[in-house]
Parts: structure tokens; C-alpha cells; sequence
């Protein structure tokens, strides 16, 4: 009797081992639940600045470029003569200093201020004293390139505050580089047909004599220090083209959650579009985000195919095909 009842129980055991298995495999097919980095909320509809604080204009002597819920200063390095790859880069390309800020009542007499600063590495130890003595923020020091000479640096700022104070501050900080603030942006270039670039990135771009510049926001709502920051507040993918003959170069950097970083690494590798740098822009951001800056010089429309690819798998905000 004791012999029957061990076979008996043997195969019961045998049984109910062999149903687990295919429970287990069913669970790994099911589609993942929607990543937690990505459920921020919906996005606010900013709209387009139309006024300034007295005295704004007089800071720097121009005109900030006004944008959907804050407005921008923009001072292309055209004093540097920058060279990568046998290419000699564009300020507009790679190179351009800004200032952004973001009002927090509609009088526009306070707010959230960032930007990037382009230096040489000779600049650095005079605009780092300068800073101190400003009080103002630094979110992040890093490369943005690889190799190029002489080599160039970014200091990305933050501070809260009356716009017109930080402006002046800024003013100093900058006036000990030789960061042009007037410098005339007018491109001679014959203008460039990029429409089948565009066709195969599958958006439209703005066109400045020998590049091509796309900024491309995410989808998810994100905040810094528990404020929600508008697109193109130093929050968007970008992704600049300039005309080199037949080819382009092309840089520029794309915003991730920590979920994509591995995935567009591996893309760009395999496309041949080297990534030069990882790392953080600010400090609060919620989701918490990377930014991966990359570099090629290839046929445009090869180059576009990959980045294509990159756009429509991460959490971009462009139409899906």
C-alpha cells in the first residue's frame, strides 16, 4: 500500500510542476505597464510671451527672442574658430551661449532663470569667480564634444530671482570671456534644400544658410524644483545639421529618462554616430532626466534614418507612423 501511495504522489508533484512553467512564460509576453518615469500629469498650455520688464532691452542691447511662456537671449560664439573632424563648426552649430527665464506672475518682476554658458577652458577660473559673486547656480560642467580644438566647455546655470538683477548679473560674468554680445548672425550662405532630410526624419526643421535645426520636445510633463518648465526651455531633444559638400555634420543632444539611455546608445553605435557625452543638465528635474549629446559626419539622409529611429522609440512628442 505504502509503495502505490509514493507513485501516487510522486506523479501529483510531477503534474503540478509541469503547469508552472507555462504560467510563468505567459507572464513575461504580457505588455509592460506604462514605466513610472513616464506618468508626470498633462502638460500646461503655455502661452506665447507678449510683454517684457522695463529695462529688459537694455541689458544686453538686443531683443530676447519671446517663446511660449518665457523669453530668450541667444550670443552665438562667433569668436571661436573651432575645428572637429576637419570640419570647421559653426557657432550656430555647436557654440552658442543662452539665457532663458520663465515669469512666475504676469507683472514678470520674478521668476526661474537657465541657461548654458560656452567657454574655453582658459575662461573658466575668472567666470567661476564671477558666479560666486553673483550668486547664481551651477546645475552641471561637462563636454559636450569630443576632440575638437580648442577644446570647449559648457556651464549650465539656474537661479530664481528679478529678471532684470540676473540679467545684469549675468552681464558681468559674461563680460570676463569674449563671449560677443552684438554679434551680427547674418548667414551669406546660398540656401540649402533639405527637404529630403527632413522627409526621411519625418519632421520639419528650421533652415539658417548651411544648417538645419530641429528641437523636438518629450511628452511628459516635467517640472524642476516642483515648477513645470515649458518645451524648449532647455528641456528638448535638438538635433543640428550643417552642409559640409555632399555630407553633413551633425550634432546636438537628446533628452532621456533613464529607461531609454542604454537603448539609444546602442542605436547611435550601430548607425556610426559616435556618443560623446552623458550626463545631467539641472538638478530637480522630475522625471529625472539625461542628456546624450552625439556627433557624425556622413550623408544626411543616412544619418536622418537613424536618428528617425531613435525619435520614434523614446517618448518623443512627434506623430507616430
Amino acid at each position: 500500500m505504502e509503495k502505490y501511495f509514493l507513485i501516487i504522489l510522486v506523479l501529483f508533484v510531477s503534474c503540478n510542476t509541469e503547469t508552472v512553467t507555462p504560467t510563468t512564460q505567459s507572464t513575461q509576453t504580457t505588455s509592460p505597464k506604462m514605466l513610472p518615469e513616464l506618468s508626470t500629469g498633462t502638460k500646461s498650455d503655455f502661452k506665447k510671451i507678449d510683454y517684457l520688464p522695463e529695462g529688459i532691452t537694455n541689458v544686453f542691447g538686443v531683443e530676447p527672442s519671446k517663446e511660449n511662456g518665457f523669453y530668450k537671449f541667444s550670443f552665438p560664439r562667433t569668436d571661436l574658430n573651432v575645428t572637429l573632424d576637419g570640419v570647421k563648426i559653426d557657432p550656430k552649430l555647436a557654440f552658442t551661449t543662452w539665457f532663458s527665464f520663465m515669469p512666475h506672475d504676469s507683472a514678470g518682476s520674478s521668476g526661474m532663470l537657465m541657461g548654458d554658458i560656452v567657454l574655453l577652458e582658459t575662461e573658466f577660473k575668472n567666470v567661476l569667480k564671477r558666479i560666486e559673486e553673483k550668486s547664481i547656480d551651477i546645475s552641471a560642467i561637462h563636454n559636450h564634444l569630443l576632440g575638437e580644438k580648442p577644446k570647449i566647455m559648457y556651464l549650465h546655470i539656474s537661479a530664481m530671482g528679478k529678471p532684470v538683477d540676473l540679467f545684469n548679473n549675468l552681464k558681468e560674468i559674461l563680460s570676463v570671456t569674449a563671449t560677443p554680445l552684438n554679434s551680427s548672425s547674418t548667414d551669406t550662405a546660398q540656401t540649402i534644400d533639405w527637404s529630403n532630410t527632413e522627409t526621411v526624419l519625418g519632421i520639419t526643421g528650421k533652415s539658417e544658410g548651411k544648417l538645419l535645426k530641429f528641437s523636438i520636445p518629450r511628452n511628459e510633463k516635467i517640472q524642476d524644483a516642483g515648477i513645470e518648465i515649458p518645451e524648449n526651455f532647455g528641456i528638448n531633444s535638438i538635433i543640428n545639421f550643417q552642409r559640409i559638400g555632399n555630407k553633413a555634420a551633425i550634432t546636438g543632444d537628446f533628452v532621456l529618462i533613464p529607461s531609454e539611455v542604454t537603448t539609444v546608445q546602442k542605436m547611435l553605435t550601430k548607425g556610426n554616430i559616435v556618443v560623446t557625452a552623458l550626463h545631467n543638465h539641472m538638478l530637480f528635474e522630475q522625471p529625472r532626466l539625461f542628456f546624450m549629446h552625439f556627433w557624425a559626419v556622413d550623408d544626411p539622409e543616412k544619418i536622418a534614418v537613424v536618428l528617425n529611429d531613435v525619435l520614434r522609440n523614446t517618448n518623443h512628442a512627434i506623430k507616430r507612423k
